[in-house]
């Protein structure tokens, strides 16, 4: 093998596969594959096989997406943000339009968040409710 195969794989070391991702997120290599399909995340490379290959910043816009996934936000809004915490760690942009855009996407995560709260008290109600039932059915 020549120089070029072992630079290839230097460059490559601090990357992970698709499994390796999978396992560090939580996530299905099916549900990695369809952000992929939908340009959330890019494989920052491929291996000579063809393997997907994932950087760190990969592996971290995942985490955005999982975390946003319950939250009912659309795979459109995902992107967005996406872009936009890129635009900010990047310094290019307007600061000030992309801290409004931040603070906004903070104020609707915060409202789902108080949404889902209400929810869960709900369903606590009734769970607590058909203890009671079982209790009494006893």
């Amino acid at each position: 093998m020549g120089h070029g195969g072992a630079a290839t794989r230097g460059a490559r070391a601090g990357l992970l596969q698709i499994g390796q991702v999978a396992e560090r997120t939580g996530l299905s290599l099916r549900t990695i594959r369809f952000y992929e399909e939908n340009c959330l995340v890019i494989p920052t490379a491929r291996s000579d096989g063809g393997f997907r290959l994932y950087s760190d910043g990969d592996v971290a816009r995942l985490e955005v997406i999982k975390r946003m996934k319950p939250l009912g936000f659309a795979l459109e809004e995902m992107q967005q943000l996406l872009t936009l915490l890129a635009d900010l760690d990047s310094g290019t942009g307007d600061r000030e339009a992309l801290t409004d855009r931040l603070r906004m996407f903070h104020e609707a995560v915060t409202a789902r968040v108080s949404a889902l709260r209400e929810q869960l008290t709900v369903a606590e109600g009734f769970a607590d409710t058909l203890a009671g039932h079982l209790h009494r059915a006893r």
